[in-house]
């Protein structure tokens, strides 16, 4: 075999183990029994160990430096097996292991401590994290540490560039707010219980309306939803609050959008660097646009509410037209997953400084609660009330996903151009919703950036869908004008 053909095989079998690595955590998260904890922290371990040994095997560098790339395919392939290899190099061998046997560990503590609203009992643990994300990031970096852990995420974006985007964003969101809150207009709010075993029958029905395959993936239950695996084997999960469906039902398409991105690239590139998802930023903008502009629309929302009322009776909303205002209320709730898309990003600017002050030792975790409880009433106007509703809500710092946060707003902001260069392009999509049914739109996404995986880096991959280059602008042009129809400004 040649070198290229030899590098294939070999990152064949290493994306294989990871995918098994994968498939431990979702397992963690959704049926693994409590008392498994320290066993599975300890497995996780073990294959991480192995997993660290083979992306730095010295024989990777021998195939890279003799690799010789035929197609812009094969030399996408060979850039990303490249940076991968760098990275991994620079990281060692005992760091991957006491990060992967923590987080494991970490993940049940936080889990723990959220339900009973216990700080101290996850405080010292995500002490620890820290400590290791600090010293991984100033192993990778060549300058900021916590750019060394955002390009983990999103590769080749900065802080800085995030914070100029940040920067450009609030005030419009800001504004936006203060109107729709001032407004004279108001929406109800759900008042009524809706079982939970209903609630996933009709998330079911929602996923297959935006065209999950049920033939390769399943739905689970988890404290935070989640999306898990590629190609033949993706798996998602929600929750259920049984005064909330749209927690269910709008997490669930949410996560179908992450699915979908993955079941949608090309089977070919399946156990290859091009068989994921480029970054998690492209990532979002699938499960945003997914929740958002098109499960969140009013074509959507009408159909919703026939089977809302099918399934639930009458709960209390009286027409399609206020189910639709109901579905997109703005109140400044704590949740960031409950957030409506006005509040989201805000949510997101709050976690991004605060992460970055952790990973630059300018914050200690030992005054993350009241940093948190301070920013959020400055933010928000309120008050939290409980650790649950404040930095004890999201998995991702118990499971070292620093650097991650930023990529949710990034994937709003990519939303926003792939919908508006989408609606440009094709015919029948509010026709389509109507009916239940997404395909059109989902079509699009998965013909013009789906199936291409990893071939492009992230900004590429957007301008070659869009035919534009990205910015927020289209974002934020569409909440001006979806929020001041439903509020009448």
């Amino acid at each position: 075999m040649t070198a290229f053909q030899e590098l294939i095989a070999y990152q064949r079998e290493t994306e294989a183990l990871s995918h098994i690595s994968e498939r431990l955590g979702w397992d963690q998260e959704t049926m693994m029994p409590r008392g498994s904890v320290e066993q599975r922290a300890e497995e996780m371990a073990a294959l991480e160990s192995v997993l660290h040994a083979r992306r730095t095997n010295p024989r990777i560098e021998v195939w890279l430096t003799r690799a010789e790339a035929k197609t812009p395919e094969e030399a996408r392939f060979i850039d990303l097996v490249a940076r991968s290899y760098n990275r991994e190099t620079r990281i060692p061998a005992r760091l991957a292991s006491e990060l992967a046997r923590l987080t494991s560990l970490s993940q049940g503590i936080w889990a723990e401590a959220r339900a009973a609203e216990d700080p101290s009992a996850f405080l010292p643990t995500l002490e620890e994290v820290v400590r290791l994300k600090r010293e991984q990031a100033a192993c990778l970096s060549e300058g900021d540490l916590y750019d060394a852990l955002v390009d983990d995420y999103e590769p080749g974006v900065t802080h800085g560039e995030l914070g100029e985007m940040f920067d450009r964003m609030r005030p419009r969101l800001v504004a936006l707010r203060e109107k729709v809150l001032g407004a004279d207009r108001k929406v109800a709010k759900l008042d009524h219980v809706f079982p939970e075993a209903t609630q996933l029958r009709l998330a079911r029905t929602a996923a297959a309306a935006f065209g999950y395959d049920w033939t390769r993936g399943r739905l689970d239950m988890a404290v935070h939803p989640f999306c898990s695996g590629s190609g033949n084997d993706v798996r998602i999960t929600t929750r259920v609050v049984e005064s909330d469906p749209f927690n269910c039902i709008y997490s669930t398409i949410h996560e179908t959008g992450h699915a979908c991105y993955e079941q949608g690239i090309d089977r070919q590139h399946l156990f290859s660097p091009l068989g994921r998802g480029v970054s998690m930023g492209v990532h979002e903008s699938q499960s945003r646009i997914y929740e958002n502009q098109l499960g969140r629309s009013a074509a959507f929302a009408g159909w919703l509410y026939t089977r809302m009322v099918d399934a639930f009776g009458d709960f209390g909303v009286d027409s399609p037209d206020a189910f639709y205002a109901c579905v997109n209320r703005v109140n400044p709730g704590y949740i960031r997953t409950e957030a409506d898309e006005l509040h989201y990003n805000l949510h997101i600017m709050m976690r991004f400084d605060l992460e970055r002050e952790l990973i630059a030792g300018n914050l200690e975790v030992a005054d993350l609660e009241e940093a948190w409880n301070a920013r959020f009433e400055a933010d928000f106007g309120v008050k939290v009330d409980r650790p649950s509703h404040g930095f004890l809500q999201d998995v991702h710092w118990s499971v070292g996903l620093f650097g991650y946060f930023p990529t949710y707003s990034l994937g709003n902001v990519y939303a926003g151009c792939l919908n508006k260069a989408m609606r440009s392009a094709v015919q029948g999509i509010d026709a389509a919703l109507a009916e239940g049914s997404a395909k059109p739109a989902t079509d699009w996404l998965r013909d013009n950036l789906q199936c291409f995986g990893g071939l492009r880096p992230p900004r590429e991959t957007i301008e070659h869908a869009c035919g534009f280059a990205p910015s927020e602008e289209p974002l934020l042009d569409y909440l001006e004008e979806k929020f001041g129809a439903i509020y009448g400004l």
